[in-house]
C-alpha cells in the first residue's frame, strides 16, 4: 500500500491511496471465516455453510469495506504526520477511475483536498482601529430605571383600568349579530392584560373599563397567538376552530398597573439586600449597569470592525470551489448549490477569520481552562434567570443550571469557541492602537446600520 500528493495548486491537493491485494488478502480471509461462524443460512447448521457460499455472497461486501476502510485510514495518517492543514473534509476526486468491485484486484482511491492558506500576522501599536465609546444619556437612564420598577411592581384595585391595567370578567360567546350564541361557552373568571392585547382597536375598547362595563372584543384579533387564546377562553387550542371569534366581556374587577416605589424593599430586590440604601445610591448603580452593557456593546462593534479589517488587509485567498463542493456535499437535499453560492461570502468570512483566530490562538498559546469555562457557564445561568426577574436565587440553583448546561456537547464547544474568540479580539484589543471616539447611542445606532 502506497500513498502519493499530487498539488495542484497552493490551496488544492489530490491524496491517493493505492492498495494491492497483498494489503488486503489476509485480513478478508479473516473477515470471511468470521462471518462463517455467524451466519445463519436456510439449509446448514450455524457456522457449517459451504466456504465458497459466504464468498458468494460476502466477499464483495467485505471487500468494498475493508479497503474504503483501509484507504481511509492510510488519507487520515498521512494528513496528521505530514501536517496538512485542510479546511472541510476531504472529498472524493471527480476524476477518479471506476472502479470493478467483482473483478479488480488492485484498487486506487483518490481524494481532493482544500487546503489552509499559509499568512503572517502583522500587526502592531502603528496599527490603529476605532473603538467607539458610547455615552449613556438621561434617556437609557430612565428606561432601565423604569424597566426594573415595571419587573417589580404589581396589580392594585382601581375605579378603571389604564392601558396597562388588568381586567376580570365574565366572558360569553356571541355569534357575527353579537347576539348570544346558543351553547356557547362562558368563561367566569377571565384575566386580560391589556398590555398583551395585540390589537390597538380592540385594547382602545378596554381602555378606561370600569366594574359593571360590558365590551364586546373580537379574541381572535386581539389574541392572534392561539395559545394565548386558548388559555383566555380556558380551552385547548385544537378546540379554537369551533369557537365564535366574537365575545361578551362583562367587567367584574379593575386593577392598575403600579410600578414599584423607590424605598429598600426595591433596591433590595433588584441589587440584593443592603447593597443599595438610597435613590443616590440606586441611580449610581443604574448608571454603572448601563455602563458595563454600553461597553459590551464597544467591544462587540470593536470585534467587527478588526474582524473586517484585517481580512481585508490579509487578502487571504480560499478554495473557493472545494467549499462549495464540501458544502454542497454535507447539506445534501437541504440547500441548492446555487443557495450554497449565493450565501458563500459570508461563510468565507466567518472561516477567513477562525483561521486568523486560531493562528493567533496557536502562537500565542491561548488555551480555555474548565474553570473558565464554568463560570460562563455561570455567567450565562444567572442571565437567564434574571431575565425572568429571578436576580438573587441560590448559587446550588445556578450551579445546577450550569451544570447542565456543560453537560451538552454542543454547548461546551459553543462555549469554548466564544471564550476563544474573546481572548483573541482582546488580544488585537491589546496590541494595536485604539483610535477612541466618543459617540451618542443614536450615533452608534446608525454605524450598527452600515
Amino acid at each position: 500500500m502506497n500513498i502519493a500528493r499530487e498539488d495542484i495548486d497552493a490551496l488544492n491537493t489530490v491524496v491517493r491511496v493505492n492498495i494491492e491485494k497483498a494489503d488486503y488478502a489476509e485480513k478478508i480471509s479473516k473477515a470471511l471465516k468470521e462471518q462463517r461462524k455467524k451466519a445463519v443460512i436456510k439449509g446448514f447448521r450455524p457456522g457449517m455453510a459451504p466456504e465458497s457460499l459466504i464468498h458468494k455472497m460476502y466477499y464483495k461486501y467485505i471487500l468494498v469495506e475493508e479497503v474504503s476502510r483501509m484507504a481511509s485510514d492510510k488519507l487520515f495518517d498521512f494528513i496528521k504526520d505530514n501536517n496538512i492543514r485542510t479546511l472541510g473534509e476531504p472529498l472524493p476526486n471527480e476524476n477518479q477511475s471506476k472502479i470493478n468491485w467483482d473483478t479488480d484486484e488492485n484498487f486506487e482511491l483518490a481524494w481532493d483536498l482544500g487546503i489552509a492558506p499559509e499568512f503572517e500576522l502583522k500587526f502592531g501599536k502603528k496599527d490603529k482601529f476605532p473603538y467607539y465609546t458610547i455615552l449613556a444619556n438621561d434617556e437609557i437612564k430612565k428606561n432601565i430605571s423604569e424597566s426594573h420598577r415595571n419587573r417589580h411592581g404589581k396589580y392594585e384595585p382601581a375605579k378603571k383600568t389604564d392601558e396597562k391595567g388588568l381586567i376580570k370578567a365574565t366572558l360569553s360567546e356571541l355569534n357575527e349579530d353579537e347576539s348570544p350564541r346558543e351553547n356557547g361557552i362562558s368563561v367566569e373568571e377571565a384575566s386580560i392584560s391589556l398590555a398583551l392585547v395585540a390589537d390597538e382597536v380592540e385594547r382602545k375598547k378596554m381602555i378606561g373599563a370600569k366594574v359593571g362595563d360590558v365590551i364586546v372584543i373580537d379574541t381572535t384579533k386581539a389574541f392572534p397567538n392561539e395559545t394565548d387564546r386558548a388559555a383566555l377562553l380556558h380551552t385547548k387550542k385544537e378546540n379554537l376552530n369551533e369557537i365564535h371569534p366574537l365575545f361578551q366581556v362583562t367587567v367584574t374587577e379593575t386593577l392598575a398597573f403600579v410600578a414599584a416605589e423607590l424605598n429598600q424593599e426595591f433596591f433590595d430586590k433588584v441589587y440584593g439586600e443592603g447593597v443599595v440604601t438610597s435613590e443616590e445610591d440606586f441611580n449610581k448603580k443604574v448608571e454603572e449597569e448601563i455602563n458595563n452593557n454600553l461597553k459590551l456593546e464597544s467591544d462587540a462593534r470593536f470585534a467587527i470592525d478588526i474582524k473586517d479589517k484585517l481580512i481585508d488587509k490579509l487578502k487571504m485567498e480560499l478554495p473557493k470551489e472545494f467549499l462549495i463542493r464540501w458544502l454542497a456535499a454535507i447539506n445534501e437535499g437541504k440547500f441548492t448549490r446555487e443557495q450554497i453560492e449565493t450565501e458563500f461570502p459570508l461563510f468565507e468570512k466567518d472561516l477567513k477569520w477562525q483561521l486568523v483566530s486560531n493562528k493567533v490562538a496557536e502562537e500565542q498559546k491561548f488555551n480555555i481552562t474548565e474553570e473558565e469555562m464554568r463560570e460562563f457557564a455561570m455567567g450565562y445561568a444567572r442571565s437567564q434567570f434574571a431575565a425572568y426577574g429571578m436576580n438573587f436565587l441560590p448559587e446550588e440553583y445556578i450551579a445546577r443550571y450550569a451544570n447542565d448546561i456543560l453537560k451538552n456537547r454542543e454547548e461546551v464547544k459553543k462555549i469554548h469557541e466564544r471564550l476563544l474568540d474573546k481572548k483573541v479580539v482582546d488580544w488585537f484589543k491589546e496590541n494595536v492602537t485604539l483610535d477612541n471616539k466618543e459617540v451618542s447611542i443614536d450615533e452608534f445606532n446608525k454605524l450598527q446600520e452600515k
